[in-house]
């Protein structure tokens, strides 16, 4: 796939051009190979050869909240004093009380995972109200039902325990509540006998059959400007049903479309 880079880059505050080469640089070609730049970026009051790094590390004992591709792009773009101020007022490294109380009226949650190799997946996790259960100060946990049997979040969980989750209000007070962490998969009987007060009756009958625990590194605001209104309707679920009519069918009418695993067999089988 070629990448599309824009004609014109124009950052909002100052940076040396080398700096700005960090946002257009390639990825690796192989999932093993350091990211190498072909103009080396050189940091204010930096050796040409030293190796890259992330210009805030140095702002205090506790690294702040964020990746370093973040933190760089900040000061390239000069945004650092926002960023500064947002992550000061506004990102924790834990669950305060009024977090704890968004997560227990949330019906729904969008997860991020992504492979070793970094390959992503989003994915839609819902419930009645309070599915989705706040263990402590830094930790929750969501059930994992019966699904399509693919299990392509548990599957990068297994591989990378880095995990990001959205809960939005659609419906009250707009508003969102990010929560990043690392994740790991545990059997429903297993965290039971470490959390006794975990839920025993569930939503129509469904009963899970392991759980997700995530140990929270960054918890924070979205904010509402662009988040949409929405009002909830009744509605006849069949959960837990097979039947392809009831889960939505072939929607996008993929069945029997060609792709690179799978060769459909040809209508009557191969000739004798």
């Amino acid at each position: 796939m070629m990448r599309v880079i824009p004609d014109h880059l124009p950052p909002t505050g100052t940076a040396d051009a080398a700096l700005l080469a960090l946002e257009l640089s390639g990825p690796p070609t192989t999932p093993n190979e350091s990211w190498q730049l072909t103009a080396p970026i050189q940091q204010r009051g930096q050796e040409p050869d030293a190796p890259l790094s992330d210009p805030f590390v140095e702002d205090g004992p506790v690294p702040l909240p964020g990746s370093a591709g973040e933190h760089l792009l900040q000061r390239a773009y000069g945004t650092e004093k926002r960023a500064r101020k947002f992550y000061d007022d506004q990102v924790l490294d834990h669950l305060n009380p009024l977090m704890k109380e968004f997560i227990g009226r949330m019906e729904i949650a969008f997860v991020a995972t992504s492979d070793r190799r970094g390959a992503c997946d989003s994915s839609l996790r819902a419930g009645p109200a309070g599915f989705m259960e706040v263990l402590d100060d830094r930790h929750l946990c969501y059930p994992e039902y019966r699904g399509n049997g693919v299990l392509a979040s548990l599957g990068n969980i297994s591989e990378n325990p880095h995990i990001g989750i959205l809960l939005v209000d659609f419906v009250t007070d707009l508003i969102g509540l990010h929560v990043n962490g690392k994740a790991r998969i545990a059997e429903d009987a297993d965290l039971r006998a470490i959390h006794p007060a975990l839920p025993a009756e569930f939503d129509r009958g469904r009963t899970p059959e392991r759980w997700v625990v995530v140990q929270i590194e960054e918890a924070y605001i979205h904010c509402r400007k662009h988040i949409p209104r929405m009002v909830p309707m009744l509605r006849q679920r069949t959960w837990g049903t097979d039947d392809v009519k009831r889960k939505g069918g072939d929607y996008f009418e993929s069945k029997g479309m060609p792709r690179p695993w799978h060769r459909p067999e040809p209508v009557g089988g191969h000739d004798s």
